[in-house]
């Protein structure tokens, strides 16, 4: 019997008993969906997380108060070991770096009229713009005249200015936080958060305004204490440079012997992380997703071994006018093969499917793999390969006299 024939005694064999056949494949397709879906989904989130960490900005340093370990441990308190004096030491004695934007947040009312509400208050200085890639929509950005004059001025996120002003104009207008009057001299573009913070939704003002009018006077023994500090280095080839320089100079000024009272994190350190992450979880769901593969093979194995039972005369009969064994065991394993890849394509097409109602109804922005599609269907075609060699070769072994009696 040659190979088209079988073929077509497969598919009839296969439409004869359509509700057997079609709650065959459903392990499979389940199995396939799942997984081209979730390897969709995960290299969604990864681009999600890349996408986030860009907006940092480009060639971006960040330098940590503390150690990593005492960081990474968490605590109640965060180290106080940066200041606005060694975001200054960096920005005049580095020459790798294009700007120096040190940072401290805290939480404050801020109100305006009747209107109040509690969001993030940020303190920083005049090249937050450079080294953050922000944009102003309105207005301008303070400058180093405000931070030596501690004046009282403010900038808004985009988010914030729309919820307290409507669509007005807050540029010349005055607003209260934590008690403190001041102006609003430009909105910034919206760009969504980054590092936990939405500056949308934030209030940005002078550092020298924060720690003399805003927070009391936060001071570590050796000045205005910050949250960290930003810095940009003047491109990417200079990253490595900034960064060793940053830590030298830095041991310089703590007088540090031992360990580090501080650490640097680079944006490719950050995208390498989420990468690591994203990918480990990615390869656990879609491992998750492929059980059901193999219970789906499973499936086709104890349905293949049924149907060997039920057509026990067929097969005595076909081995009696001169089947060979070879022959009985390329129908069956063709008959499994056929149901796992159509159940495969199926389940392709459904996590297909998937994946586009995700990337509409979600912020992530999941891909139809290639690789995944291929694994998932080749998989699926192995898995009716091994599981149909069970049942196929109790068929091939069977006796045709003692078939035939027993029908």
């Amino acid at each position: 019997m040659d190979m088209r024939e079988s073929l077509q005694m497969a598919f009839k064999t296969l439409a004869a008993n359509r509700m057997r056949s079609t709650l065959t494949m459903l392990g499979i397709i389940i199995g396939n969906a799942s997984v081209i879906a979730m390897v969709g989904i995960g290299e969604g989130a990864q681009r999600f997380v890349n996408d986030e960490l860009e907006t940092l900005g480009p060639n971006v340093l960040f330098v940590i108060p503390g150690n990593r370990q005492t960081r990474e441990l968490g605590g109640l308190d965060a180290p106080r070991t940066l200041v606005l004096s060694d975001a200054e030491a960096i920005a005049s004695q580095v020459p790798s770096v294009a700007g120096v934007a040190p940072e401290y947040s805290t939480r404050s009312l801020v109100n305006v009229g009747n209107r109040n509400t509690n969001t993030s208050v940020v303190g920083t200085n005049e090249d937050f713009l450079l080294v953050r890639s922000f944009e102003m929509s309105q207005g301008r950005f303070f400058s180093e005249l405000d931070m030596r004059r501690r004046g009282q001025v403010a900038v808004m996120g985009a988010t914030l200015a729309e919820r307290l002003f409507d669509q007005q104009s807050p540029v010349g207008q005055q607003i209260r936080v934590g008690g403190v009057s001041l102006e609003v001299i430009g909105v910034l573009t919206a760009k969504g958060s980054n590092l936990g913070l939405d500056y949308d939704d934030a209030v940005l003002t002078p550092l020298t305004t924060m720690a003399s009018r805003l927070v009391g006077q936060r001071r570590s023994p050796y000045g205005i204490e910050v949250s960290y500090i930003a810095v940009s280095a003047r491109d990417r080839e200079s990253m490595q440079t900034a960064q060793f320089q940053i830590t030298n100079l830095l041991r310089l000024r703590h007088n540090i012997r031992g360990e580090d009272d501080f650490f640097i994190n680079s944006q490719d350190t950050l995208l390498n992380i989420a990468g690591t992450i994203t990918g480990a979880l990615t390869l656990l769901l879609a491992a998750i997703a492929g059980i059901s593969l193999v219970v789906g093979g499973i499936g086709i194995m104890n349905i293949m071994l049924v149907s060997v039972r039920e057509r026990t005369q067929e097969i005595g009969l076909r081995k009696a006018i001169g089947a060979s064994q070879q022959d009985v065991l390329l129908q069956f394993l063709i008959e499994a093969i056929i149901l796992s890849v159509a159940g495969g394509v199926i389940g392709t097409v459904l996590g297909a499917s998937g994946i586009l109602l995700i990337s509409i109804f979600s912020p992530f922005s999941p891909s139809l793999s290639v690789g995944a599609v291929v694994m998932a269907v080749s998989v699926s075609g192995g898995i009716g390969l091994f599981f149909g060699v069970v049942p196929a070769r109790q068929a091939a072994k069977l006796d045709p006299i003692v078939a035939l009696r027993s029908a």
